[in-house]
């Protein structure tokens, strides 16, 4: 039995591949059209799926899309009805769009369907189709690939068809669905109504929000209670939409918004100031309280040990590390795609599981089902060689045992090493095979980082690696993290003291103190999103760590994606190559090839302004 799933038509479409359970292949499309965020129907990751598990869409028995349109369209013109004549801008904007393209999503599936099979035409599309509705599609994709046999499952998003959240219990292979809150009650809309008041992009900011926040003191969270969001125990909660423009307008918040935080929305290349870092914090805070309450509720009422998470506010680190330290469930699952692109994931499995009937059965000599979420394309040697080569690289090759001796050496020197191994990750997080490495113990290496090479704002944190044998060494945390999805703080033997000018420092300044040992990775509260890593599902990064560990007794490295700010996670070596000539990195390892800066051509580097690379898998 094999199911393709797909998520398209809002943003970070993609595409995944099951046979018989078994998860073959995941890629979002952006990866492939060098367009982040791309919303475009699938054709690159689909074409990559297919390729990967070796068959036509011909002997795909069904495709499973991520959500239902006809019930997205119903919440649409239920809204704009009860609410007109407010929004009537907004409504004339999306009816012509809902008319011509969305609302009849089916015969546009199996049209570009059918492109993609080109003249091996694919039969029977319009039966082997099948529509989840989007936390459906959430919720499989946390409970089924998750290492229990019995969960609850708690998503939380912007917003699906009408469901902003939901309460299933995962039992075999079955989902149960308990409770909703539905539109225009949202706690992903309320953080992104203040991602973009403090300036950043909506659906894809949101965490440079979560990372602003330890910057900031939560001064406005009483305000943001009183007037905004009314919580219950339960952690079930009210917004008041007086506030808001999203439910009909063309902006996330209004002027009685506005006035309540003193001033219109920051501009997004303007200065931040101490209130953004204050509302950043504010809102995380708001965040983590209403998160708590809810999963305390659910331990309680379920008496249900496990806990899985999905759905774009499952990718808040920080309320996840919060709900672990809690001690309320006895383990935590987060789906590493835990956004839209999981979807398509989540859709295949709901359909190979629901609608199929078939058995499930959870490994015990595995962490979960996502093979480390490594589901993407891979290169071989020759392949390497071959389009390097071809982009006019120079390179030599080295055994393994000279590629990791010489990368650990690099690496202790200070260099910044571009790292690509294996299939690329399936999610929004580098997990050491797409990555930029570097050094935590080196004290210039953030700014270095995100100044010199991924060209984004300085407050930004990097995240550390960490061999998983070694992880208590380090942090406050002593279970598997492998998807990077928890916030752990750093041991107190690992921090420094700080005198008292460095305590008095606010907002951005805070970035200039030394808080511990490895200072490229602790953030200004002592704490780091961690990714522990597996000898089972990553062998070449785990081989790295322990070179480098024995060459320093510093088993942690920084690991952040390798990518520039506005441009996708590498795909291909062209596309690694081409961001290495681009930025400030020293060295590229990719497969067993050494490429070294100082040997390059210069005239190849591009203008990351103007450039939008274009590779095809093939």
């Amino acid at each position: 039995m094999r199911i393709l799933g797909i998520s398209a038509f809002y943003h970070d479409s993609a595409a995944a591949l099951i046979e018989d359970g078994q998860i073959v292949a995941a890629a979002q499309e952006e990866r492939f059209s060098r367009k982040k965020h791309d919303a475009r129907f699938p054709e690159n990751a689909i074409r990559y799926c297919l390729k990967e598990a070796g068959v036509t869409l011909n002997e795909v028995d069904h495709i499973a899309f991520f959500e239902k349109p006809f019930l997205k369209f119903e919440r649409l013109l239920e809204t704009y009805l009860a609410l007109a004549p407010a929004g009537f801008s907004s409504f004339k904007m999306a009816m012509p769009l809902w008319i011509k393209d969305k609302l009849f999503q089916k015969a546009g599936l199996i049209k570009s369907l059918q492109e993609i099979a080109g003249k091996d035409r694919a039969l029977g599309l319009e039966d082997k189709l099948l529509f989840a509705e989007h936390h459906q599609s959430h919720a499989a994709s946390a409970f089924y690939p998750s290492p229990f046999e019995e969960a609850v499952v708690l998503t939380m998003d912007g917003v699906g068809e009408w469901a902003t959240a939901s309460v299933a219990i995962g039992r075999g292979n079955r989902l149960e669905t308990l409770r909703e809150i539905k539109w225009p009650h949202s706690l992903g809309l309320l953080y992104s109504a203040f991602t973009y008041y403090t300036g950043f992009r909506v659906n894809s900011g949101e965490y440079k929000v979560m990372g602003l926040a330890p910057y900031g003191e939560p001064r406005y969270v009483n305000d943001i209670l009183t007037h905004l969001i009314d919580v219950k125990p339960d952690g079930s909660f009210w917004l008041d939409l007086s506030y808001f423009d999203y439910a009909t307008g063309l902006t996330m918040t209004n002027d009685k918004f506005h006035a309540l935080f003193g001033g219109p929305p920051r501009q997004p290349e303007d200065e931040l100031t101490q209130r953004e870092m204050d509302l950043a914090a504010s809102v995380q805070a708001v965040t983590e309280e209403i998160m708590l309450r809810i999963t305390r509720e659910l331990a309680q009422s379920t008496g249900i040990g496990n806990l899985c998470l999905a759905g774009g506010v499952a990718l808040n680190c920080v309320a996840n590390g919060k709900i672990l330290r809690d001690r309320k469930f006895d383990q935590i699952w987060v789906q590493p795609a835990a956004g839209d692109a999981g979807g398509a994931l989540g859709a295949a499995l709901a359909a190979y599981y629901e609608h199929g009937q078939a058995e499930r059965h959870v490994s015990r000599n595995t962490m979960d089902a996502m093979q480390g979420a490594y589901l993407g394309p891979s290169f071989s040697q020759a392949e390497i060689e071959r389009r390097l080569t071809a982009c006019g690289a120079r390179f030599t090759i080295r055994p393994d045992t000279a590629l990791f001796d010489e990368t650990a050496e690099a690496l202790a020197r200070g260099e910044a090493v571009g790292w690509f191994q294996g299939r690329m990750e399936f999610g929004p997080r580098a997990l050491g095979a797409r990555s930029i490495l570097a050094d935590p113990r080196n004290p210039q290496m953030q700014k270095t980082l995100n100044l010199k090479i991924k060209y984004r704002e300085s407050f930004r944190p990097f995240a550390p690696s960490v061999l998983a044998e070694d992880v208590a060494d380090y942090f406050d945390h002593d279970t598997a993290s492998p998807y990077m999805l928890m916030v752990a703080e750093l041991k107190q033997q690992r921090r420094r003291e700080m005198t008292e000018a460095d305590q008095r420092r606010f907002g951005i300044d805070k970035l200039n103190v030394i808080r511990s040992d490895l200072p490229a990775i602790t953030h200004v509260d002592y704490s780091a999103r961690i990714q522990t890593v597996h000898e089972e599902t990553n062998p070449r990064y785990y081989r790295l760590l322990k070179t480098f560990k024995d060459k320093t007794g510093c088993s942690v490295l920084v690991n952040t994606s390798f990518n520039v700010r506005g441009e996708p996670i590498v795909c291909t070596p062209e596309d690694a190559f081409h961001c290495f000539m681009g930025t400030e990195m020293d060295r590229l390892v990719i497969g067993n090839c050494m490429l070294l800066k100082t040997e390059q051509d210069p005239r190849l580097a591009p203008n990351y302004r103007d450039y939008t690379g274009r590779f095809a898998l093939d």
